[in-house]
């Protein structure tokens, strides 16, 4: 079996920079098994696949390890995909995860803008006594669906974070956010998931529907612009929509070749 594979650099304007997203588009679903070894194979952050189902696109996402929840950079990279590549005319592109239900994808230009809904996040009691994933104890520590988030005051400690990853693999989730006010920007994050197979994520889509809410919140705005700080690094323009999170960036493809299987 052969199949058309995508290399696409998601939350950046340029080569080499942003979150690398693998997308394979499918004409009807293949062995999960054989997604997952894909997506081994591919060793990126995720591979996405997808498949028309009438007028929506069905979509799933792996790590090199797991099947997640949502995933919004090779989300983004996959309507880049079908924009660019697949023909598609209309100004939004409708997705469906089994797991995290309706998403949307608009364009505007180069722009792509994710439309997901918020994270049900609340404040938790945090044990730092016994916690050495982090170099230095986050002010605020809050718990989100998948992720927990640390809060910090200022963009420099998250720049300087030294994360211990065989500690923050102990924690029962997809990974940690640590997050702050932003130098020059409304705020920056970074992203770590050795749960998931992904010790630092480069730029991680689905973690601003936690981020998003809290800072218009602490910000009281409702359009924020962000940074994830991880070596790579990428740019997000943000939007509080109630129940609702607009996430937008620009993608550039790397590679387009053929699988077999």
């Amino acid at each position: 079996m052969k199949l058309t594979l995508f290399q696409i650099d998601a939350f950046t304007h340029q080569l080499f920079s942003g979150n690398p997203a693998a997308i394979c588009p499918l004409e009807e679903w293949i062995d999960e098994d054989k997604m997952q070894k894909i997506a081994a194979e591919n060793n990126l952050a995720e591979t996405a696949f997808f498949v028309k189902n009438g007028e929506q696109y069905d979509i799933r996402w792996f790590t090199p390890t797991v099947e997640v929840d949502l995933c919004g950079h090779a989300t983004l990279a996959a309507a880049f995909v079908l924009y660019q590549h697949l023909g598609v005319k209309s100004h939004e592109i409708l997705f469906y995860s089994h797991r995290s239900g309706q998403l949307k994808v608009a364009k505007d230009g180069n722009l792509l803008t994710l439309n997901f809904p918020v994270d049900q996040i609340h404040d938790i009691d945090f044990d730092w006594g016994s916690f050495k994933g982090l170099s230095l104890p986050a002010k605020e520590v809050l718990k989100g669906k998948t992720d927990y988030m640390f809060v910090y005051e200022n963009e420099s400690q998250v720049a300087n974070m030294k994360p211990n990853f065989f500690e923050i693999a102990k924690l029962k989730a997809r990974g940690i956010i640590i997050t702050a006010p932003g130098n020059e920007v409304d705020f920056v994050s970074r992203f770590f998931g050795p749960q998931s197979g992904i010790d630092e994520d480069p730029v991680t889509g689905s973690a601003h529907t936690t981020l998003i809410p809290y800072w218009s919140k602490k910000l009281n705005k409702s359009q924020l612009t962000a940074k994830q700080i991880s070596p790579r690094g990428g740019e997000l323009s943000c939007e509080l929509l109630g129940d609702r999170v607009k996430i937008s960036g620009e993608c550039v493809l790397y590679l387009l070749g053929d699988i077999y299987i």
